[in-house]
């Protein structure tokens, strides 16, 4: 009981010990750097591949250790040389995920402002809108059609290092362009159109291919390239199946399938102008309220 007691009291002891040299602006800040820089670390082995060479490397890992417990030389000589050297190893497979969270963190544009919605202009939010219903009354005719089309909105990171032969373009984003880049036979119907800033820049691009081997056969090549871009970038990806007539989008790395115009309108404004999302929907559970009572 005495031992129990005394240990009590020593450890009380290191905790007030603790409180007293803490700083109460340096340690704060301190902890906030370690807590973000932990978040940054967690969020980067979701959105990439990471979680499946840490896999690997356990695996390894758990290998080594059975070859060094039964003594068997030739393969501990062949293993001790691949951890000898895991750091660089794990340089170079990561290097294009390092290289586009440090490409993400330099070009990312934070403020305050940004992070309340409060930077864009009333001049950009009308054309963000009017870019948004372009794009979701195309696709609905083209889905109609069966029309199939890649259409990609830049966010933050620009999508030039990842799209490749696309074809310049300074345009405006209009229901009856878009059809026509995409209409059949037209010399870039089989690429992608990139937007960026409410405006077409680019068409006929080639995206890269996703590796997930876990996706449905069902999916073609426009959601498999849908995807592959998306892994890589913050950008939206608008996918119109030329097969079923489906509207999809994919935003990094999932893709969300078979939605309808207003669904594909909402999502579009969660993604560019999510201000103006909140408030279209208290307006609208205002109307339902009212049409309740």
């Amino acid at each position: 009981m005495n031992d129990f007691l005394t240990n009590i009291t020593d450890i009380i002891g290191r905790l007030g010990a603790l409180f007293k040299s803490y700083n109460f602006v340096l340690d704060t800040i301190d902890i906030l750097i370690v807590a973000f820089v932990i978040f940054l670390l967690i969020r980067f082995l979701r959105e990439s591949r990471a979680l499946y060479v840490i896999k690997g490397m356990i695996l390894i890992l758990v290998t080594y250790f059975f070859v060094k417990l039964l003594g068997m030389q030739a393969s501990s000589f062949l293993f001790k040389n691949v951890m000898d050297n895991a750091l660089l190893i794990l340089l170079i497979l990561f290097s294009p995920d390092i290289r586009h969270a440090l490409e993400s963190v330099g070009r990312s544009r934070v403020s305050f402002f940004r992070i309340f919605g409060l930077n864009q202009s009333k001049s950009k939010d009308q054309r963000n809108k009017k870019a948004m219903s372009e794009i979701c009354k195309a696709c609905v005719d083209m889905a109609s059609k069966k029309i199939g089309a890649i259409i990609v909105l830049e966010r933050d990171t620009p999508v030039a290092d990842h799209i490749n032969a696309s074809t310049p373009i300074d345009a405006e984003v209009t229901k009856e362009l878009i059809g026509s880049l995409f209409f059949p036979n037209s010399p870039l119907h089989d690429g992608a159109v990139v937007i960026r800033d409410s405006r077409i820049v680019s068409a006929g691009g080639i995206l890269p291919l996703t590796e997930n081997t876990d996706l449905s056969s069902e999916l073609g090549t426009r959601h498999r390239a849908s995807l592959g871009l998306s892994e890589q970038c913050d950008a939206v990806v608008v996918v119109v199946s030329e097969e079923r007539g489906q509207i999809s989008i994919a935003h990094k790395g999932f893709l969300n399938r078979d939605i309808s115009e207003g669904e594909l309108y909402d999502k579009l404004s969660e993604y560019f102008a999510p201000v103006d999302l909140i408030k279209n929907k208290k307006i609208m559970a205002g109307r339902r309220e009212k049409d309740n009572e």
